[in-house]
């Protein structure tokens, strides 16, 4: 009988192994196989993980394996951040809210570390009594 709730742990523990041993997690630049790469990513500058991050990595997950078992060479590849334009609005706006421009700061301030459009950093994932 199957248990009511499942345990990836129970599944996927005792293939682990096998699968860092085929390789599977490594893509092969130099293989004659067709490649196929998927560019993951990272999450918006909110730092909220919502369901569509879930659908969307979940999908990618699916295609990803697939191709895999199809015998490509596959490389789901994290990528750099996808929402630049929204971190400038997020970050503008808060500049505004404290009476300044980013226009003030420059390029070269506004981006380094430790400024106004870095401190938005911080993971949170939201639950459903965050949107409640």
């Amino acid at each position: 009988m199957l248990d009511k709730t499942y345990q990836p742990s129970a599944v996927e523990g005792r293939r682990y192994l096998l699968w860092e041993r085929s390789g599977g997690f490594a893509a092969e630049p130099d293989s004659p196989r067709r490649p196929y790469t998927i560019m993951m990513p990272p999450p918006n500058v909110t730092g909220r993980l919502h369901v569509g991050h879930a659908l969307t990595f979940t999908l990618q997950d699916i295609l990803v394996r697939y191709q895999r078992m199809r015998g490509r060479d596959v490389l789901w590849q994290p990528g750099t951040d996808h929402a630049a334009i929204a971190t400038e609005i997020v970050v503008s706006n808060q500049l505004v809210e404290e009476g300044k421009a980013k226009q003030e700061l420059g390029r070269a301030r506004f981006a380094a570390p430790g400024s106004p459009s870095r401190a938005l950093r911080s993971i949170n994932i939201m639950t459903a009594a965050d949107v409640n």
